[in-house]
C-alpha cells in the first residue's frame, strides 16, 4: 500500500471540541499523521493539556479559545490559525451538547443551545474555513453526526435534530464544493466511553446493558477507535468520497 495516501505531513487541521473525547482520539490520529493541529474549545486548561499531549508526537499544536457558535469569534479563530500554522487544509466540526429531556420537557432556550452548539457551529466553521480550502485547491471537512442522525430518542429532542441537521448539511456542501477539490464528510459514532456518555449512563438507567446487548462488537467504543476514520477521511485516500456519513459504531447500527 502507498503509505503517502494517509500522510499528512504539512498539513494544518481545526479541531473544535478537540480537547477531549472522540475530539481528541481525532486529532491523535491526524498528528501521527503529521498534520498539525488547532485544538479548539473553551476550557482553556482542557484545551492546553491536549496540546501538550499532541506535541510528543512531534507536530505544531496550538490552543485557541472561541466560541463556535459566534460568527466573528469563528472567523477571528480561522485568521489566527492561518497566521500562527500558515494555512487550514482539513476542518473537523466535533464542538456538540446535549440536554437530555423529552420533548414536551424541553424549554425553547435549551433547545436553542444545542441547535446553536451542535449545528450552527459547523455551518459557521464549514464557511469560515472554505475561502482557505478553495484557495489552496482543495480540503477535507469531517462533520460528526451520533447515532442520533438515523434513529431516534425520546430523551435527546434537540440532539437528534442536530445530528440529523448535520448530515444533510454534509450531503449540501459536499455537493457545493466538490467544484472547489473540498471533500465533505460526516462521521456517526455509536456508543463511546467520554465524559459526556458517562453521564448519560448516569442518567438512563440500563444504558450500558442495553448498549452492550445491541453492540455486535459487545463493548463500547474508545476515542482511539476513531483515529483511523479521521485519518482516512482527511488524506488523500479520500478524494474521492465526499457527502457520506459513516457509522463508526462496532455494528450498533446494523444489528437486527
Amino acid at each position: 500500500m502507498n503509505s503517502k495516501l494517509f500522510d499528512l505531513s504539512g498539513k494544518v487541521a481545526i479541531v473544535t471540541g478537540g480537547n477531549g473525547g472522540i475530539g481528541l482520539g481525532m486529532a491523535r490520529g491526524l498528528a501521527e499523521a503529521g498534520a498539525g493541529i488547532a485544538v479548539v474549545g473553551r476550557d482553556v486548561a482542557k484545551s492546553n493539556a491536549a496540546v501538550a499531549d499532541l506535541r510528543t508526537r512531534g507536530i505544531k499544536a496550538i490552543s485557541v479559545t472561541a466560541d463556535v457558535t459566534d460568527q466573528s469569534a469563528v472567523e477571528a479563530m480561522v485568521q489566527r490559525v492561518k497566521n500562527e500554522l500558515g494555512r487550514v487544509d482539513i476542518l473537523v466540526n466535533n464542538a456538540g451538547i446535549n440536554i437530555r429531556k423529552a420533548p414536551h420537557a424541553l424549554d425553547l432556550a435549551e433547545w436553542d443551545s444545542v441547535i446553536k452548539t451542535n449545528l450552527t457551529s459547523a455551518f459557521l466553521c464549514s464557511q469560515a474555513a472554505y475561502p482557505a480550502m478553495k484557495a489552496a485547491g482543495g480540503g477535507k471537512i469531517i462533520n460528526i453526526g451520533s447515532m442520533m442522525s438515523i434513529f431516534g430518542a425520546s430523551f435527546a429532542p434537540a440532539y437528534a435534530a442536530s445530528k440529523g441537521g448535520i448530515v444533510q448539511f454534509t450531503r449540501s456542501c459536499a455537493v457545493a464544493w466538490a467544484v472547489d477539490g473540498i471533500q465533505v464528510n460526516a462521521i456517526l459514532p455509536g456508543w463511546i466511553d467520554t465524559d459526556l456518555t458517562r453521564r448519560a449512563r448516569v442518567e438512563i438507567d440500563g444504558l450500558h446493558d442495553k448498549v452492550l446487548a445491541r453492540t455486535p462488537a459487545a463493548r463500547w467504543g474508545a476515542i482511539a477507535d476513531f483515529a483511523g476514520i479521521a485519518v482516512f477521511l482527511a488524506s488523500g485516500a479520500s478524494d474521492f468520497v465526499t457527502g457520506t456519513a459513516i457509522p463508526v459504531d462496532g455494528g450498533f447500527s446494523i444489528m437486527g
